[in-house]
């Protein structure tokens, strides 16, 4: 019997490892993505009252808080029904290849599991691609009726390491049709995409850290938040955390979940 909320997968050990505690803010803290909360917190609702749900990809923007979702879902699931409700357990991209094994010791367990990967990719393609597909389509015996699969990308194909690396660096874009093997996003049931936050949200997520923390700045605090997101290139839900995060510090006070 496994005890506790949280696991990653330990491939070398091959086994799960507790996580005690899960930072990770309540899901109302988390703007400018409604319809993706809306759609996964009502797909994990239905996978936790043991009915019908698909696997999910949350693929765009970095920083926009796609993991952090999860994660908060996951909290809010607890939450809302105090309990037997599924575990989270976290498998590193490293790892993926021993998926089908995680699985195969998960489909034995007397309770639901919802197992994400954080940005995932592929640095072995044969070996992960094959264990990934076996995941979203199933063989024989299937996806563990107690099991779903959830997943982080910051592009909506799923590729090959080097690839994505190589994109990168060159600027060249894989054509939309390419071959199975390089990509997987068509065998999730969901699709969630994440964009970059306008102005308006990104000053609404500042505003409610400011109040979920009862930080109150001395100075209108906006013309700086605008300034440290133009230095960092980008409005996202991590960049406006960081700037709270700073704005907390020069208050004197400390923030963290």
């Amino acid at each position: 019997m496994l005890v506790g909320d949280a696991f990653v997968y330990d491939a070398d050990m091959q086994g799960l490892r507790p996580v005690s505690r899960i930072a990770t803010p309540t899901i109302d803290l988390l703007m400018g993505i409604d319809r993706a909360k809306a759609t996964l917190l009502e797909n994990t609702r239905r996978f936790a009252a043991g009915f019908s749900a698909n696997n999910a990809l949350l693929w765009g923007a970095r920083g926009m808080g796609k993991s952090t979702l999860i994660k908060a879902i996951h909290r809010s699931i607890r939450e809302e029904t105090p309990g037997n409700v599924p575990a989270l357990v976290e498998i590193h991209r490293e790892d993926i290849s021993a998926l089908p094994m995680l699985l195969g010791k998960l489909r034995k367990a007397d309770r639901q599991f919802i197992v994400f990967c954080d940005d995932l990719s592929f640095n072995r393609p044969d070996q992960d691609f094959k264990a990934l597909k076996s995941v979203l389509e199933g063989g024989l015996e299937g996806r563990p009726e107690n099991v779903i699969f959830y997943a982080t990308s910051n592009r909506r194909h799923l590729l090959p390491r080097q690839m994505m690396d190589q994109e990168s660096a060159t600027g060249i874009h894989p054509n939309e049709s390419m071959d199975e093997t390089i990509a997987l996003s068509d065998r999730f049931g969901l699709w969630l995409g994440f964009h970059p936050a306008d102005q308006q949200d990104y000053l609404l997520m500042i505003e409610a850290y400011f109040a979920a923390f009862k930080l109150e700045p001395k100075n209108d605090w906006k013309p700086a938040a605008m300034e440290w997101a133009k230095t960092r290139g980008n409005r996202s839900g991590r960049t406006a955390w960081q700037f709270v995060t700073n704005m907390a510090g020069e208050l004197g006070q400390k923030v963290a979940f």
